[in-house]
């Protein structure tokens, strides 16, 4: 579609159309065929996926802002291993925040990589591949995790 690489200035934008395109043919067909469209890629089990992550094209934030417009959340993206549980829960609660104002289920599956930092690489074996270790934005967040509560459920019968 003429990016670079995933992670340039337009990727959520084509990936936005790419999901829309496929979603309204899937409508046309919905009486021949059925299922769910989107983009659940894991990191690890993709090598351009891979190959963008390690060119520094593709950051956790871009991969996040990507889940808005298509997809089910953020899979399979290692960590470094001295990543705070305060840090993982607010990644948890900002896809938590994105499935609830798009009326969406939405899923993480991050993996704090032991003894790994950022840039490393890390191998999970067969099928899953291998995923270059991700940094994770280094500002606390202890204070918003340590109020606690919930992210809330979509509620629909709100809107007109």
């Amino acid at each position: 579609m003429g990016l670079e690489m995933t992670g340039a200035p337009g990727t959520t934008a084509a990936l936005a159309l790419l999901n829309d395109a496929v979603k309204k043919g899937g409508v046309m067909a919905s009486n021949h065929v059925g299922g769910l469209s989107g983009a659940f890629i894991p990191v690890s089990e993709d090598i351009g996926m891979i190959e963008a992550v390690s060119a520094g094209a593709l950051s956790l934030e871009k991969l996040e802002a990507m889940t808005c417009v298509c997809s089910v959340g953020l899979d399979m993206i290692a960590v470094p291993g001295d990543t705070t549980a305060a840090a993982i829960s607010g990644i948890i609660a900002d896809e938590a925040a994105i499935g609830m104002i798009n009326n969406k289920t939405t899923a993480v599956r991050v993996i704090p990589a032991v003894g790994k930092k950022a840039g490393d690489r890390v191998e999970f074996g067969g099928l899953l591949g291998y995923a270059p270790v991700m940094p994770v934005n280094p500002f606390s967040n202890d204070g918003f995790i340590a109020r606690g509560g919930r992210i809330p459920a979509p509620i629909n019968s709100l809107k007109n």
